[in-house]
């Protein structure tokens, strides 16, 4: 279980740095414009709770960290948008200098924020009761079920 673990975090940590040095390389193309949500916006299933009480913890660890991702791309900026692809410039936002440093920063703290969670969650969620575990997966997964229905709550 201890060396599944640590080969889960290895090639889960690599995974993101890999991620990360491509992001870093697009932030420097400054003729593009940046995308108000980047990083991973999606899940590929959403599960019930009869499929996760079948699955291993570390199948169930996978799937949580995989929502926590998609959770920290989205949640803070559905004020702008829910899905990628929407930018400064597409929202109508001047594209000064100022605003485009703010964008990248928010777009590095929430990389920095994600990373230092998933070392934590790591480290600690294997303690966790599959239980609760699974709870928690399938709150996640009703979150960003909800996210279809975010328009409904707009007013014209």
């Amino acid at each position: 279980m201890k060396a599944k673990l640590t080969l889960f975090s290895v090639l889960f940590f690599l995974a993101i740095g890999l991620g990360n040095s491509q992001d870093k390389s697009t932030k420097k193309d400054n003729d593009k414009s940046l995308s108000i949500i980047s990083g991973k916006v999606n899940i590929s299933k959403y599960h019930s709770r009869e499929q996760l009480d079948e699955m291993s913890k570390g199948e169930l660890l996978t799937l949580y960290i995989e929502r926590i991702e998609v959770i920290v791309n989205i949640l803070p900026n559905i004020a702008f948008a829910t899905k990628p692809g929407v930018t400064m410039k597409s929202l109508g936002i001047p594209e000064t200098k100022e605003n485009k440093k703010a964008l990248e920063e928010n777009i590095e703290a929430s990389d920095d924020y994600f990373e230092s969670t998933v070392e934590f969650q790591t480290k600690i969620l294997p303690y966790s009761d599959t239980n609760d575990l699974i709870a928690a997966i399938l709150f996640y997964e009703s979150t960003l079920k909800s996210l279809h229905t975010y328009n409904d709550f707009k007013e014209d």
